[in-house]
């Protein structure tokens, strides 16, 4: 595998700052959906967001009713048009300024919304699993599933630019290049999905969003601290602003003396996590009745927001209820191993598995009549653990169902307390 120097200094620069955006999929239905509620009022909001063609990446449409969205968070600091945010913002948010951090995908979220109303599904893909790159952008065939946006990128900027086509052009252009390697890529990984949509969401994205319903409750297992995201958490119930719900989805380790030991995979979960907290807060909140927040959260996707060229707002705006209502579960895929290639950290998966899983998460069997529970019956549950939203009669949810690992799945519903 060959790396340009361009490519080769990219990646030392991830190396060397490796900081992300814990951007999730409800703060995306969240933001979507306001804007679609005022269409009408507010007219530019449809034409003002970033669109991008993925016309034929990932094979013909079905007319099944289904649809599969990915949401990409990306940890640049520059927003839609690679300007700089208000520096109010990177204070905020512990992201110091424009120079800092690139082009990774660090959120791959697949939201698979089945047809006639069943439960939806919201598949997270780490973002340092090892896989292959179907583009080979600047020559490398397999990386990072997270390079796979910056990698393109990178090789449009500088095919574009030795032809001499105009510096803002050749910017969007290769925004959309970008996306359609990732896409491409993820779709393989996952063994030939389609993918209907996409929303990408830069980091002011998430924050501007958290103001406009702050506070928002959420719930740790552990006391925890992070120097390098600003996170500084008691354990239990507590109620979050802003930047704490920042900090609260990048953090990925404890910087104190405690010996709590946080993963990566902790902060997916956390972010999955922060959407089922999100959802129960919309379903609270006055967001889509208040017209001052709603044309912030629009003008926040002009800026800060790209997707597809097919995706409805109005359409998914219907869908999104839905989902803030409840109607969706979450898991993470697996990793097999930990490893080590091009100095860098990476995470060995069993492909086949991981297809394997995702087919049967994306086809589940058809739900059958459960038998009359008999009048003497008195089940306790499993036994398990793991709380995971229902009390010890299997009848009352959990005000806080508890997870302790990632593995399980998380369902949404109600606040769940998690690393």
């Amino acid at each position: 595998m060959t790396m340009s120097p361009q490519h080769a200094a990219r990646r030392r620069m991830y190396r060397r700052r490796r900081w992300t955006v814990g951007i999730i999929a409800v703060v995306v239905l969240a933001l979507i959906a306001a804007a679609a509620f005022v269409v009408i009022t507010y007219a530019d909001a449809n034409n003002g967001i970033h669109r991008s063609s993925i016309a034929g990446l990932t094979g013909p449409e079905q007319n099944t009713g289904e649809s599969n969205i990915l949401i990409m968070g990306l940890d640049s600091r520059v927003d839609e048009n690679g300007k700089p945010f208000p520096q109010a913002i990177y204070d905020q948010i512990h992201a110091e300024d424009a120079s800092v951090g690139g082009y990774n995908t660090n959120v791959l979220m697949l939201i698979h919304i089945p047809a006639n109303g069943g439960k939806a599904v919201g598949i997270s893909i780490p973002r340092d699993d090892y896989v292959d790159f179907p583009d080979s952008p600047d020559g490398v065939d397999k990386g990072k599933i997270k390079e796979a946006y910056g990698d393109a990128m990178d090789a449009s900027m500088t095919k574009l630019t030795n032809k001499g086509v105009a510096e803002a052009d050749a910017y969007q252009q290769s925004r959309t290049a970008a996306r359609q390697s990732t896409i491409k890529t993820v779709s393989a990984f996952l063994g030939g999905v389609r993918i209907d949509h996409f929303v990408e969401v830069t980091m002011a994205a998430f924050y501007e969003v958290a103001q406009a319903v702050q506070p928002i409750t959420v719930c740790l297992n552990h006391a925890t601290a992070d120097t390098f995201s600003g996170a500084n958490f008691p354990a239990g119930v507590q109620e979050l602003n802003a930047a704490q719900s920042m900090a609260f989805v990048r953090q990925r380790r404890d910087t104190t003396s405690s010996d709590f030991d946080m993963t990566d995979l902790d902060r997916t979960r956390r972010q999955q996590a922060f959407m089922v907290s999100l959802a129960v807060k919309l379903k609270q909140a006055s967001t889509f009745t208040d017209f001052g927040k709603l044309q912030k959260l629009i003008d926040v996707a002009k800026n800060d927001v790209a997707m597809d060229d097919k995706l409805d707002l109005l359409s998914f705006a219907q869908q999104a209820q839905s989902l803030a209502g409840g109607n969706i579960s979450f898991v993470t895929l697996p990793i097999d191993h930990f490893d080590t290639v091009d100095g860098q950290s990476v995470n060995m998966v069993d492909v086949d598995a991981i297809r394997a899983q995702v087919h049967d998460l994306l086809n589940p069997p058809t739900p059958t009549a459960a038998p009359s529970p008999s009048p003497k019956s008195s089940s306790s549950g499993s036994g398990s653990s793991e709380s995971t939203g229902s009390s010890g009669s299997g009848s009352t949810p959990a005000p806080h169902p508890v997870y302790t690992d990632s593995s399980s799945p998380l369902q949404s519903g109600n606040v769940p307390c998690v690393n």
